[in-house]
């Protein structure tokens, strides 16, 4: 099979973009990497495995894991209100490469 010329291919239909759009950004790898550990996990957990993370910055991260099928909000109704974050089928299906990733740290490590 002959490859793309570069000025066909676009980047942004591929797997690896689309993968990347879902996981980018400063604190998502974490979020799903801390939910992989230590699931199910409340917000307050949450923040302190972050340690410098404001309350908005963590609750929108959270909200688009949430809308893009990756983490589930459990809400309990008790008084005061319990909600825990866990990685969903889609989130777990994650855990592969994100273990992929840990392994090529520790082996690359300088």
């Amino acid at each position: 099979m002959e490859k793309q010329k570069i000025e066909e291919a676009d980047f942004n239909s591929t797997g690896y973009s689309y993968t990347l759009s879902l996981i980018a950004g400063k604190y998502k790898p974490i979020i799903l990497y801390c939910l992989m550990e230590y699931e199910p996990v409340r917000f307050n957990e949450m923040q302190r495995y972050l340690k410098k993370i404001a309350d908005k910055t963590l609750s929108q991260n959270l909200k688009e894991l949430e809308a893009d099928d990756l983490i589930v909000r459990n809400v309990y109704p008790q008084i005061p209100p319990k909600v825990e974050y866990s990685l969903t089928d889609r989130g777990h299906s994650l855990v592969k490469v994100l273990d992929k990733l840990c392994d090529w740290g520790n082996e690359n490590r300088r």
